[in-house]
């Protein structure tokens, strides 16, 4: 995905309707009440559906989920969310999509479980002139209205140069070996994640041992493949590249049950409460903290605009797969190591010192001051 972030780089082109509104932007964004649900220009009854891919990831259920509900309530006190988890099934999240649409919805927002079958969601929500927005993850189609995330290739940047850097203050070896354990084959940001980390890891001099591409972002898998690794390379493992928190506690749990010790510093992403919890108890050494509240609420903001048949300006653009661009809005992703959990996640509000430091972690708040 090449992804373009000079301001006002993509203008959305509008068309002028006899009515004197305007449609969403060309790539297929329709005017919102054309399905017969709300009417063009007045939002406050609408009718916005929004489908989350999967429940293994933390961040869904416990931060984008409640931002995007609190957002549109706060923007459209009529207006209505429906929502619905695929639960890492594609073919289910083509059933939720196709009974929103029949329900009449106003606006998609998709964050896809495949970003490839997801086109199909998109064309059906096209025929029926509802507009998509395409959240965390790009879906392949040309016709997607809007992009809202991050730039994910900067992602893996984040996470492989953290990993880098600790492993030569650690005094490694520079070709020291590590494993890759990256993120599902079927979704779209994986691939950038992926890109963005080799980047960096190829020209570092360390030696990639193995990698691998967990299905559905499974922690299981992603444990059962470094149990592998641990069997295979034992302590010749000196550091562990994972594309995210939920993986990471899976890899974690693989070391430490093949006897690896010390730990080697270990990467993740999403700034899970369970990851920021391991960072503090020195099992994991990063994560990245995507502000989940901002990308929620530019969705949700972008979501009652479209609902209001206007077309908001984007700031950056991103090609899909397939080389299309679509305007997006792409936020800056942060590294978080125990130095700056204070200053990231605990001051924006994601989580208190109350959730972080449970019993089992109060030893550890109290080493690193959190009290």
């Amino acid at each position: 995905m090449k992804i373009t972030t000079k301001r006002a780089l993509v203008a959305t082109t509008a068309l002028l309707l006899s009515m004197g509104m305007l449609s969403a932007c060309s790539n297929g964004a329709q005017k919102a009440g054309d399905n017969g649900t709300a009417a063009a220009g007045d939002a406050s009854s609408a009718k916005i559906g929004l489908l989350l891919p999967d429940n293994v990831t933390e961040r869904y259920a416990s931060a984008d989920k409640p931002y995007f509900e609190e957002k549109v309530k706060d923007l459209c006190a009529g207006c209505t969310v429906s929502y619905a988890n695929a639960d890492g099934d594609a073919a289910k999240q083509q059933q939720q999509a196709e009974s929103m649409l029949t329900q009449g919805v106003d606006v998609l927002v998709l964050d896809p479980f495949d970003g490839k079958a997801a086109a199909a969601i998109v064309n059906q929500a096209k025929s029926k002139n509802v507009p998509v927005i395409s959240y965390d993850r790009l879906v392949d189609s040309g016709d997607v209205s809007y992009y809202v995330s991050f730039d994910n290739e900067k992602v893996g940047q984040l996470q492989a140069q953290a990993l880098v850097d600790k492993m030569k203050d650690l005094g490694l070896p520079s070709d020291a070996g590590i494993i890759m354990v990256n993120g599902s084959p079927t979704d779209p940001n994986a691939a950038q994640f992926k890109k963005g980390a080799h980047s960096v890891i190829d020209g570092s001099g360390l030696k990639v041992l193995a990698e691998y591409d967990t299905p559905g972002w499974e922690p299981t898998k992603a444990q059962d493949w470094v149990s592998g690794q641990v069997t295979k390379f034992g302590d010749k493992i000196k550091g562990v590249y994972d594309a995210n928190d939920d993986t990471a506690g899976g890899a974690i749990a693989a070391l430490k049950g093949g006897g690896i010790t010390p730990l080697p510093p270990v990467t993740g992403q999403d700034a899970a409460l369970s990851g920021i919890q391991r960072i503090l108890a020195g099992d994991q050494y990063m994560t990245v903290y995507k502000a989940f509240k901002p990308e929620a609420y530019q969705a949700a903001e972008l979501a009652v605009s479209l609902a209001k048949g206007e077309s908001p300006k984007a700031d950056a653009s991103a090609d899909t797969a397939s080389g299309v661009s679509i305007p997006s809005f792409l936020l800056t992703p942060v590294a978080v190591t125990v130095d700056n959990i204070k200053d990231t996640v605990i001051k924006d509000g994601l989580y208190t010192v109350d959730q972080i430091c449970t019993s089992a972690y109060k030893d550890a708040c109290t080493k690193n001051g959190l009290e």
